[in-house]
């Protein structure tokens, strides 16, 4: 039985990074019957047009892993009140050549850490308007925001702050009920019961 695949996207390069931590968490607190598998932006070049029509593997594999996924949960970190450059560039490297988006109605979330007290609200609102232009639909509520972030995880990174956890547990599974009632996924359904 298929077993309803979630791709985490690290939106930050960093090491130590506590988007990647988030994400980490998150595979503890997934539904029954989900799996969420992390994917990292490291070895995805700066778009280039003039190569959008023989992109380079890592691309390639990245794009395979969203069209193969079942929604999408983003961990974005907020640099200068945006995303980030890498998580901006990949999501325009999965976009591209035009008319082959593998971000096409992907069911979506957003959650976000920071060392500020702001956790990532404003990179966040640049992201939910991203997704609009790819008409990804995204989770609204609960919306995660993890702010001053070192104090809500342990010397071993693990997410000790108890109502972040529970924040994050009903943002997955506000995903998962929101990928069930989208049109490509019901498409994927109807095709598993008559094939």
């Amino acid at each position: 039985m298929h077993k309803f695949e979630i791709l985490g996207i690290v939106g930050s390069l960093r090491k130590a990074s506590y988007n990647h931590l988030a994400l980490k968490a998150a595979q503890e607190l997934v539904p029954a019957g989900v799996v969420l598998n992390l994917i990292e932006l490291h070895g995805i070049p700066v778009f280039d047009q003039d190569t959008e029509m023989a992109p380079p593997e890592a691309v390639l594999e990245f794009k395979r892993r969203i069209v193969a996924a079942d929604a999408i949960l983003f961990a974005t970190p907020e640099y200068n009140y945006s995303i980030s450059g890498a998580l901006k560039n990949a999501i325009d490297w999965a976009s591209r050549p035009y008319g082959t988006s593998a971000w096409l109605g992907k069911p979506a979330a957003i959650m976000g850490a920071s060392v500020g007290g702001f956790g990532t609200a404003r990179a966040q609102y640049h992201l939910r308007q991203i997704l609009v232009a790819l008409n990804m639909p995204v989770v609204i509520q609960p919306e995660v925001m993890i702010g001053n972030a070192a104090q809500r995880f342990d010397q071993n990174g693990k997410l000790i702050d108890e109502p972040t956890r529970q924040f994050i547990a009903k943002l997955l599974a506000a995903l998962q009920q929101l990928a069930g009632s989208s049109p490509a996924n019901k498409k994927a359904a109807v095709r598993e019961l008559v094939s």
